[in-house]
């Protein structure tokens, strides 16, 4: 008999936590105490049973995405796939690509049906979910890899801004990454929306063939991977310079076609101690990309 899901309060009295398997949720919630209540309380019924709801479609959750069709019934399921479907025309992707963020954004919703929230995210693994109403804020660290404790730097989402949804991916994260980058985080309307364009870019932040690049499949490591026996990063060994601006050329370039398209806000790439950014500077942009120069660019100051 499987486990119930971990529902508790940090020791800050604030912060929600909620884990089930490998979902392991941080949520806060701003507004009057007795909406945050009703917020917490619907968020811990929501959770139970979703990663329930998820292993009931596993099968079809790992397999590479159909871009005209989805079968998936879930909610989040569904969320999931809509999430990769614009990727995957192009390239292999399942709707696991954007479980974290998906999850993240079924939770905020659950909240925000329940209650009216000045200021709320749901932070699953890195992968986080916002909502910020009137003049509220939210401060993003950017990581230098995923695995590592520490912010090189910070920016600051306002609530005028169409950011909703951060997330971060590369070879050092949670997931397999078919790349080389040590982190990519990319801000989008929503956070699945973000997950799955992180994974995407990250992957092409790449130096196929390159014999200092340890590469494994991926059900070598994990057996019931949904990227099979695709080679998968486990190691980057020395880069000459010019080969490090190669590797993050090609992420650059994918990031700025989802950029054109609306898919993403705006995009940061790192590896190796250098670090790229994408966003609306030095062309015609749309409004909703008008915040992308102040606020990209913010993550490299001091």
């Amino acid at each position: 008999m499987r486990r119930l899901p971990q529902i508790a309060l940090l020791p800050d009295g604030k912060r929600l936590h909620l884990q089930d398997g490998p979902i392991d949720l941080v949520i806060e919630a701003k507004g009057r105490d007795a909406d945050i209540s009703a917020a917490y309380r619907a968020a811990a019924e929501r959770f139970t049973g979703l990663l329930d709801e998820l292993c009931a479609e596993l099968s079809l959750l790992r397999s590479a995405a159909d871009p005209g069709r989805c079968a998936l019934s879930g909610v989040v399921a569904r969320r999931m796939h809509a999430a990769v479907a614009p990727f995957a025309a192009d390239c292999f992707i399942t709707p696991m690509a954007a479980v974290a963020g998906s999850v993240a954004e079924e939770i905020l919703g659950a909240m925000l049906r329940a209650a009216t929230l000045d200021r709320a995210y749901v932070n699953n693994g890195g992968d986080i979910a916002l909502h910020l109403a009137g003049s509220e804020q939210f401060s993003v660290g950017l990581m230098d890899r995923p695995d590592r404790h520490g912010v090189m730097r910070t920016t600051t989402v306002d609530a005028d801004m169409p950011v909703r949804g951060i997330a971060t991916s590369g070879r050092h994260g949670r997931s397999f990454s078919l790349g080389i980058a040590d982190a990519v985080t990319v801000l989008a309307r929503t956070a699945a929306q973000a997950d799955a364009a992180a994974t995407v870019v990250a992957n092409a932040v790449d130096l196929p063939g390159h014999a200092a690049i340890l590469r494994v499949p991926a059900n070598e490591l994990q057996p019931d991977s949904d990227l099979g026996a695709r080679l998968v990063t486990r190691d980057v060994g020395p880069l000459a310079e010019q080969e490090i601006e190669q590797a993050l050329d090609a992420g650059v370039a994918r990031a700025r076609v989802l950029l054109m398209s609306g898919l993403i806000e705006g995009a940061a790439l790192r590896l190796l101690g250098e670090t790229r950014l994408v966003c609306a500077i030095g062309r015609e942009a749309p409004a909703s990309h008008a915040f992308q120069e102040r606020t990209i660019q913010n993550m490299l100051q001091a």
